[in-house]
């Protein structure tokens, strides 16, 4: 074993390691970027829609940098304390738990806060003295100051469509980040996502772009979102595992998208348009 593999096993945060390289289609200078932030210490805002690999996408990033990776899936309820960390009860008496942004900002990993907008505006507020030239996590409840470790770097993802639902980052939020925006790739790229990703035919992973472009435009007329990469990736997935092409695309593409009748029949239509 190298003394760089024994360096990583001993990693506080070994845990959180990538252990098998992510796969992931570049699209642009994306890739770039986020070591330019990475270097840099600039915290990362990833904006795109719902399935287009931006998850995937940090997760291949941890793995290129050799970083350990703490994902943290942003909700209503989340507290400022589920980040931070907690004094807890046990048998011999209180001891204090670190939250995932604590241990992230401690050792020295990427800390990715996914679908940001979903946590509570006082919970985010909570991240400003760590986004900003401080770098510092205050723990009041512990009555200590975490100066961030080198490493420790801030990722956080949203879909700029839940804006519509009136969630948004405050501009003291935003103005902390620097951001990078991802879309669907062009139907060429998709399909070879598409082909690569389920091991399935090159025609039919086309056929699967084509209807994914096709739902999208549907997006504005009912349809909150069209079919994300993802959910052709599902279809192509069942469609490898023996599932007909259509019940494939309607298991994970028509019936997740909507529950409205008129725009369930569209989806069918297009469903039919695109396989051949």
């Amino acid at each position: 074993m190298t003394l760089a593999a024994t360096c990583l096993q001993a990693h506080p945060l070994a845990d959180w390691l990538i252990q098998e390289k992510p796969w992931y289609q570049p699209v642009g200078n994306e890739v770039q970027a986020f070591e330019a932030a990475h270097a840099h210490r600039l915290p990362l805002l990833l904006k795109g829609p719902t399935g287009c690999g931006k998850s995937r996408f940090v997760q291949y990033m941890a793995w290129c940098l050799g970083k350990p990776l703490i994902t943290v899936a942003c909700h209503d309820d989340l507290a400022a304390h589920d980040l931070t960390g907690r004094w807890l009860l046990d048998a011999d008496g209180t001891r204090w738990s670190d939250g995932p942004l604590t241990l992230a900002a401690r050792y020295g990993a990427i800390c990715y806060l996914d679908e940001v907008f979903e946590a509570r505006s006082d919970t985010i507020v909570a991240l400003h003295p760590l986004a900003d030239a401080r770098r510092i996590l205050p723990l009041e409840k512990r009555g200590e100051v975490v100066h961030a470790h080198a490493d420790f770097h801030l990722v956080a993802s949203f879909n700029p469509g839940y804006q519509a639902f009136g969630k948004m980052l405050k501009p003291s939020t935003r103005q902390r980040f620097t951001a990078l925006t991802f879309g669907y790739p062009d139907p060429v790229t998709e399909s070879r996502i598409i082909s690569l990703e389920a091991g399935i035919d090159e025609g039919s992973a086309k056929q699967l772009a084509a209807l994914g472009e096709r739902t999208r435009r549907l997006v504005g007329q009912g349809l909150e979102e069209g079919a994300s990469t993802r959910m052709l990736v599902h279809a192509a997935t069942l469609m490898k595992a023996g599932l007909p092409a259509r019940s494939a695309c309607m298991q994970a593409i028509v019936e997740p998208l909507s529950e409205d009748a008129t725009l369930l029949r569209a989806l069918r239509e297009i469903v039919s348009a695109s396989l051949y």
